[in-house]
C-alpha cells in the first residue's frame, strides 16, 4: 500500500498555500521595458524635483502601484541625485491603503506618507484625482503607448454615424463630444482633441476634454473641493442635450464608474491595446441592474456597517456623518470599521452584519465582487435603499460634495421618515419575495429612548437571566447562535494556586528533560 501521508483532522499542513498559482492581471503597457535614457521623460523627473525644490518639501513621499514598483530605485536615484542636500526622499512600497480585491492602487495613501513624516506625496501611475485632505500630491501619470492615428480614425468611423443621426433628429442642437480618457493617455489629449475636431468639422461637432490636474492641495476654507470629475467639460455637460462620450483605455473602474454615473449618454471607447473601439453603453443597463439588485439588499438590511476605506480623500469624516445620520433617521443600527485591505474573510468576522456601506474614493466605491458574502453598497445607494417607495431614476452619484450638498435628493425625494403611519407595517421584500418586519434600533429624535422596552432587554446567558443593554445588535446575534462560547461562572469557582511557569526558549525549556 502506497505510503499516504497523514493528514491532519482539525488543521491542514498549509502546504496548499505555499504551492498554489495565483495569476496576476496587470496591465502590460505600465511595465514596459524602459531605457534608462528614458525615465526622465516618462516618469518626468525635471517637473518633479522643480516641485520638490521651488517648494522647499524636506521629505518626500513617493508611492507607486505594484506594477511600477521595479521602476522605484531608478526613479529614486534620479531624483535624490537632482533634488540634492535637504531633501530627504522615501518609497513607499506597501500596498496602498484601501485597494481591496477588485480596485486599483489609485488612491493617494496619505496615512503610510506621514508615518515617515511627509510633506509631500508624488503619485505615480493611474489616480483617481481624489481632492487630498492632509498633503499637497504631485501626480506623475506616466505615458502609455498609444497609435494617435489609429485612435481617431477607430473613434472617428463610430461617432460619425451617431452625430450624423443626431444631427437630423434635432438641427438646432450642435452636437458635442466628451474626451474621458485613462491618466495613461493624458499626454496626447490635445492633440487628438484637436484632430478629432477637425475630422468631425463636416458634422459641425465640437470635441471637449479637460485637462488633468499635476498638483492637488489640501482644501483651504476659502477653496471650493473640485475634482476632475466636476470641472471644465464635466460642468458644461449639464447644460448641453446632444452629447456622446468618447473614451480612451482599457476596460477598468475608471470606465464602468463612467459608464453608470453617465447613463443618459451613449459611451464609445477605444482600447489602444486591442487597437479597436466599439460602443460600450450596452453595457450600462445590466451594470445599473445590478447594482439595483444590491439596492434590494440593503433595503432588507437593518444592521450596517460603514466601512472607512479611505483616510485621504477630503470630506471623507463629514460623509461619514452623513450615512450615521441618515441611518438613525432610518432606526437601523450601524457600526464604524477602519478597513485597509478589503477581502471576504476579514468582512465575514462580522456576522451580525447585513449590509456594508463602503466610504472610499469614487473610483473604489463600487464593488461587485462575489466572494464577499454581504452586499456592499455605497453611500448613494445607501440613499436609495432608504426611500420609502423604493423607486430609482437610474441616475448613480459617487462624488463626495455632490451627496453632502443633496444634489440627488432631486431625484430621490425624501428619505424613508416615520411620517405617522404604523411603524410596525410589515415591507415586501423583493430579493425573497416574502413580507418581512423590520427591526428598530433608536428612535427618528433623540427625545425619547428605547429603555424599558422589549427592544432594550437581551438574555445575558442561557440560564435565562436577563439585562438591560440598549440597541445592541451584536449581543442579539450571539444569543441567537447554539454556541454562545464558554461560561464564566464568575464566583462559584474558587481560585486556583498560584505556580512557578516554566522558564526558557520555546525550543528548550528549564525543565523539560526529554
Amino acid at each position: 500500500m502506497p505510503n499516504v501521508p497523514a493528514v491532519s483532522t482539525f488543521s491542514a499542513s498549509g502546504e496548499d498555500a505555499i504551492t498554489r498559482t495565483i495569476e496576476l492581471n496587470i496591465d502590460s503597457s505600465n511595465t514596459q521595458d524602459i531605457a534608462p535614457s528614458d525615465f526622465l521623460e516618462i516618469y518626468e523627473i525635471e517637473r518633479t524635483v522643480a516641485a520638490i525644490v521651488e517648494g522647499n518639501f524636506k521629505r518626500t513621499a513617493l508611492q507607486f502601484p505594484d506594477e511600477l514598483l521595479c521602476h522605484s530605485v531608478p526613479i529614486y536615484r534620479l531624483l535624490k541625485s537632482k533634488a540634492g542636500e535637504g531633501h530627504d526622499i522615501y518609497v513607499l512600497a506597501d500596498t496602498s491603503y484601501g485597494r481591496s480585491v477588485t480596485t486599483q492602487s489609485a488612491a493617494v495613501d496619505e496615512v503610510a506618507a506621514q508615518h515617515v513624516d511627509a510633506d509631500l506625496i508624488v503619485h505615480y501611475g493611474h489616480a483617481c484625482l481624489s481632492q487630498p485632505s492632509r498633503l499637497p500630491v504631485v501626480y506623475v501619470f506616466g505615458k502609455k503607448p498609444i497609435d494617435v492615428d489609429d485612435c481617431i480614425n477607430q473613434l472617428g468611423k463610430c461617432l460619425t454615424p451617431k452625430l450624423q443621426q443626431d444631427t437630423n433628429i434635432n438641427s438646432n442642437n450642435r452636437p458635442t463630444v466628451l474626451l474621458r480618457y485613462d491618466v495613461g493617455y493624458s499626454y496626447h489629449t490635445d492633440i487628438i482633441t484637436h484632430r478629432l475636431e477637425s475630422g468631425l468639422q463636416s458634422l459641425n461637432a465640437k470635441v471637449l476634454h479637460d485637462p488633468l490636474p499635476t498638483r492637488l492641495d489640501p482644501k483651504t476654507t476659502v477653496q471650493s473641493s473640485k475634482t476632475f470629475e466636476q470641472t471644465g467639460a464635466e460642468s458644461d455637460e449639464d447644460s448641453l442635450t446632444n452629447v456622446t462620450i468618447a473614451y480612451i483605455g482599457g476596460e477598468s473602474l475608471n470606465l464602468t464608474n463612467l459608464l453608470m454615473t453617465h447613463s443618459h449618454c451613449e459611451v464609445y471607447a477605444y482600447d489602444p491595446s486591442t487597437r479597436s473601439a466599439h460602443l460600450q453603453s450596452h453595457r450600462t443597463n445590466k451594470l445599473l441592474m445590478r447594482r439595483f439588485a444590491m439596492v434590494q439588499r440593503a433595503r432588507d438590511a437593518d444592521v450596517f456597517g460603514i466601512l472607512v476605506g479611505t483616510l485621504g480623500v477630503t470630506s471623507y469624516l463629514p460623509l461619514i456623518a452623513h450615512v450615521r445620520k441618515l441611518l438613525a433617521r432610518a432606526q437601523k443600527k450601524s457600526y464604524t470599521i477602519s478597513v485597509g485591505k478589503l477581502n471576504p474573510a476579514k468582512l465575514a468576522n462580522f456576522m451580525e452584519i447585513e449590509c456594508f456601506i463602503l466610504i472610499a474614493c469614487p473610483e473604489n466605491s463600487v464593488i461587485d465582487a462575489k466572494e464577499f458574502l454581504k452586499p456592499i453598497v455605497t453611500p448613494f445607494e445607501l440613499e436609495v435603499a432608504l426611500q420609502a417607495e423604493g423607486t430609482w431614476s437610474g441616475r448613480y452619484v459617487l462624488d463626495f460634495e455632490k451627496l453632502l450638498a443633496g444634489d440627488s435628493k432631486n431625484d430621490l425625494g425624501a428619505i424613508a421618515e416615520d411620517g405617522g403611519g404604523d411603524p410596525d407595517q410589515p415591507t415586501f421584500s423583493l430579493v425573497t419575495g416574502k413580507y418581512r418586519q423590520a427591526k428598530r434600533y433608536g428612535t427618528q429624535d433623540n427625545e425619547t429612548s428605547t429603555e424599558g422596552t422589549s427592544a432594550a432587554l437581551t438574555l445575558r446567558n442561557q440560564d435565562g437571566a436577563i439585562s438591560k443593554l440598549t440597541d445592541s445588535a451584536a449581543a442579539l446575534f450571539l444569543h441567537s447562535r447554539s454556541y454562545q462560547g464558554l461560561e464564566t461562572k464568575i464566583g462559584e469557582d474558587s481560585p486556583s494556586i498560584l505556580e512557578q511557569g516554566r522558564s526558557g526558549i520555546a525550543r528548550g525549556y528549564s525543565d523539560d528533560h526529554s
